[in-house]
């Protein structure tokens, strides 16, 4: 049985231009407005071939000329009449969207848009033969109004109806809007159709240079404008009334949110071009023009360690430019306040003009570690509050109640922590990782202006340590040695490593020495060890006064001063005996005691194996040692029962002495010498830096041959910097030493330009 078609019999090849219309008009008309009703592949196939026999019909070669086909001469008639079809099929549509509104009226035109857009698709194949050669060829020849069936399609649908609908107050967009309104207010609203509307308004945008770009005209021209503006004005409302009812800590999280659906938003159904926009406009209302408000609540998070509130914070304002400026300022002077309210309160719990190294080191390192915390927790580890960190710690540390106007005092008290750290039987490495407290100790030296006061201090106090065999470890002095050659290069540790080199050598020649006695001498009852210090690299100086050495030890230090001789002919050695350390024991009681001595303490106890009883004049003659000294010497003695002193300046061996130990240590620090090693040191300090201001400004003037004043001033102090703080007064004077040994002159005919002499 013969199929009969839906849309008539195929007209013939020679069918003229109505009675070709009249046949695809059915067709058209069917895909455009009833194509649920089907479509037989038979009637696609007819329609197709129709397009194809006019285009190419020959009844009209009268007319052809040149290169043109019938296809370029019959195509307009075909295109126009296409056209005025899609002009006729929207007035129905536009006369149903006047009685819509809001959701219905969206509603049918997405139905509209999903049906229209399916049945182009459609045309756009029938009409494949008129696309690819008439088109073209018009587009070619300049005429770009001309378009594809599907364009012209979408182009008929914006300017007669789309613009039909919006004419009525933005009809269209108006609806959209509202929509997400109440979906910003919390209720649940068709995601989908806004996303299909939207993506309507995209599509409608048409660039005639080029119908592949993507032209978002239409779109934005009647959406995202519109929905900027809206954007603005709902978060502004929303924000002022918030905050008036709520606290910062509140609205924070409030913008959170917020933005999070607004990104959620352009996910789900915007335009990915729009993100940049919504988000800056969103940044704009919800923060830069709250920002004074956060910033003034900022103090207040930190007092109370508001950690979430602190992140939340840093990360909204850090979408605006400047945003976090002013909090890394606040946090700088919060950190300062911290620390110096740390010392404060160590100082007036205690004694001020005594401060406890440990104590005070454990007091900055908690407000470094806290605020540290902070800056990794809460501010990501940005860089300009860590920046904001350290300028503050550099603050507190060199400055504070316990340093007073004194710029040495901080790396003193470090370093004598550092001190016990590495002494043997220290509490505090028991209890904890060594390793872990010497790095705390760097994080402090870090901060240190006068990093030389501190090397100076340490190498002093290391010196005792090796002298005294007092050391933790060689592993703990090593390590310590290399964080500081890592923090300030090798110039810095080369007297510390150097010291050690002199320990070992110092081993080997004690035990060579022994050799040689055990060979020649028999009469040895000595122990003896010797360390022999080079001058330069150990900062230890000799006796202020002679020192008669006593009788029972002189042999030994004959012996080996000649010893050394043939060992090094040339070298000068100077005995230090206020550094030195004996054991005595004693003879004449019952019970046999050791004694642990200085040598001072040693040369008066022997004076007794020939007198019982010596006044303070005879001590001082025959020892040689200063009165000042020798007094403070027997009080040790007395205060340890040794020595019986009933009569002024007169001591006698007490016959009766008693200890529950048999070693006895006598060997305790004198005021004398704890006084003059802080001196001693920051004389010694004051001199290196004039060295190191001079050989500065040599360097510098080598490589740059002449320069002013003011710039060598400035480049000295951006060397020295790193080591300790030159004063420009220092470096002045320093300039004028050079001047007269004839390092550097003053160029001709002008006062404050030098120049390099070679």
């Amino acid at each position: 049985m013969a199929s009969t078609s839906s849309i008539g019999p195929m007209p013939s090849k020679s069918a003229d231009l109505e009675e070709t219309w009249a046949y695809l008009n059915n067709g058209v008309d069917l895909i455009m407005n009833r194509l649920e009703t089907g479509l037989s592949f038979p009637d696609y196939s007819s329609l197709y071939s129709t397009v194809y026999n006019y285009c190419t019909s020959t009844k009209l070669a009268g007319r052809q000329d040149g290169n043109r086909t019938g296809a370029n001469l019959v195509g307009s008639d075909l295109y126009n009449k296409l056209h005025a079809y899609f002009v006729d099929h929207f007035k129905p549509m536009i006369d149903t969207c006047e009685s819509l509104h809001e959701v219905e009226l969206l509603r049918y035109y997405a139905a509209q848009w999903d049906r229209y857009t399916t049945g182009a698709n459609y045309l756009n194949r029938l009409f494949t033969y008129l696309n690819r050669y008439w088109v073209k060829r018009e587009r070619d020849e300049g005429k770009k109004t001309v378009y594809p069936v599907y364009t012209l399609a979408l182009s008929q649908w914006k300017d007669v109806f789309f613009k039909q609908v919006q004419k009525d107050n933005r009809k269209l967009t108006t609806a959209m809007l509202r929509l997400i309104t109440q979906q910003r207010n919390g209720e649940i609203i068709d995601q989908g159709l806004v996303k299909k509307v939207v993506e309507s308004f995209v599509s409608l945008g048409l660039d005639n240079g080029d119908l592949n770009k993507e032209c978002l005209d239409v779109y934005k021209d009647h959406f995202e404008g519109p929905f900027l503006e809206a954007t603005e004005e709902y978060y502004k409302k929303e924000s002022e009334s918030f905050l008036a009812a709520n606290s910062v800590s509140d609205y924070l999280k409030k913008v959170e949110d917020r933005l999070r659906e607004e990104e959620d938003r352009v996910e789900r159904y915007l335009h990915n071009k729009t993100r940049k926009e919504l988000i800056a406009k969103c940044d704009d209302v919800l923060i830069r023009q709250h920002s004074d408000l956060m910033w003034e609540s900022f103090q207040s998070l930190l007092d109370f360690d508001k950690d979430e509130d602190l992140q939340r914070m840093y990360a909204l304002l850090a979408r605006i430019a400047e945003g976090l400026e002013p909090l890394r300022k606040k946090f700088e002077q919060h950190v300062k306040t911290a620390g110096l309210s740390a010392v404060s309160k160590l100082i007036e719990a205690g004694d001020a003009g005594d401060v406890d190294p440990k104590a005070y080191v454990d007091a900055l390192l908690e407000v470094h570690r806290k605020n540290s915390e902070t800056v990794t927790r809460s501010f990501k580890s940005e860089a300009g509050f860590a920046a904001s960190l350290d300028k503050a710690c550099r603050e507190f540390v060199n400055r504070n109640v316990a340093t007073g106007t004194s710029s040495t005092k901080s790396p003193e008290l470090i370093a004598k922590h550092a001190d016990m750290l590495l002494r043997k039987n220290n509490k505090m490495a028991e209890e904890e990782d060594l390793e872990g407290a010497l790095n705390r100790v760097m994080i402090l030296f870090k901060y240190l202006e006068d990093k030389d006061v501190f090397q100076t201090f340490y190498t002093t106090k290391l010196s005792k340590r090796l002298i005294h065999g007092v050391s933790a470890s060689d592993e703990s002095e090593a390590s310590m040695i290399s964080k500081l050659k890592e923090a300030c290069g090798f110039e810095y540790t080369n007297k510390l490593q150097r010291m050690f080199t002199d320990m070992s050598l110092s081993k080997d020649l004690t035990d060579s020495f022994k050799e040689r006695m055990s060979q020649n001498h028999d009469d040895m009852d000595i122990t003896f060890s010797i360390m022999v210090l080079g001058t330069n690299f150990w900062p230890l100086n000799p006796p202020p006064h002679e020192f008669v050495i006593p009788q029972e030890i002189l042999p030994t230090y004959d012996r080996f001063s000649k010893y050394y001789q043939t060992k090094h002919s040339g070298r000068k050695l100077t005995w230090l005996w206020n550094y030195s350390k004996n054991e005595l024991r004693t003879n004449y009681l019952n019970q046999k005691y050791f004694l642990m001595t200085s040598s001072y303490q040693m040369a008066v106890l022997l004076q007794y194996n020939r007198n019982d009883t010596m006044s303070l004049d005879e001590l001082v003659t025959a020892t040689s040692i200063s009165k000042d000294i020798m007094s403070q010497v027997l009080a040790l003695l007395v205060k340890a029962k040794i020595l019986i002193n009933e009569e002024k300046d007169q001591y006698d061996l007490n016959p009766n002495f008693k200890s529950k130990k048999i070693r006895v240590n006598l060997n305790l620090p004198i005021k004398a010498d704890v006084k003059a090693e802080s001196a001693d040191v920051l004389k010694a300090v004051d001199e290196d830096r004039k060295y190191v201001i001079q050989a500065t400004i040599v360097r510098i003037m080598k490589a740059r041959k002449t320069m002013k004043n003011q710039s060598l001033i400035q480049e000295v102090i951006s060397q020295i910097s790193q080591r300790f703080a030159p004063k420009i007064p220092d470096i002045k004077k320093a300039i004028e030493t050079l001047l007269e040994k004839e390092y550097i002159e003053r160029v001709d005919g002008s006062k404050d330009t030098f120049a390099y002499v070679a």
